[in-house]
């Protein structure tokens, strides 16, 4: 079994940025070996979701806006960075780009943290019908999308990563 060091440095990363869960998943002591996505995946999910509100919210806060000034920047993380790359969000047009770029602004405006999606298997068309449609949701019904997209990322990665 991985140590609590090589653990938070194996999977503190499913959740942008937030090592918090994994250090909570380990010191539950609900993994067991072979460690496989399925089960860490619900370690850190029962973690996220008994991380209190402004916890998860700062989970949220701490993923970047898509194709916004962190990706033209080059500063996002690997996972990130591949992920949106292969939703070609990495390819857009000026016009696409603004369109974007308006719509992370007027969401986060709104609701308080970035639009979140698992961009894995999604073109950039499918992420923008996504937003446009989201952008007139609710601020508790967007807050229960984004954790649940924060939850299928780390599912998307864990699955990457483990058997």
């Amino acid at each position: 079994m991985l140590d609590r060091t090589e653990f938070v440095n194996r999977f503190g990363g499913m959740f942008e940025h937030s090592s918090f869960i994994a250090e909570r998943a380990y010191d539950a002591g609900d993994l067991q070996e072979p460690l496989t996505a399925e089960s860490v995946h619900a370690a850190l999910c029962k973690q996220f979701r008994a991380a209190s509100h402004e916890e998860r919210l700062g989970v949220l806060r701490a993923h970047p806006d898509l194709a916004g000034k962190l990706a033209i920047a080059g500063k996002l993380t690997q996972e990130s960075r591949s992920e949106q790359a292969g939703a070609g969000l990495d390819r857009l047009s000026p016009q696409e780009h603004a369109r974007f770029t308006e719509l992370n602004a007027e969401y986060v405006e709104k609701n308080g943290f970035p639009f979140i999606i698992a961009v894995k298997g999604l073109t950039k068309d499918d992420i923008l019908r996504a937003f446009e449609t989201r952008i007139d949701h609710g601020v508790d019904d967007e807050f229960a999308t984004a954790t649940e997209q924060v939850e299928k990322i780390a599912w998307l990665r864990l699955s990457a990563m483990l058997p």
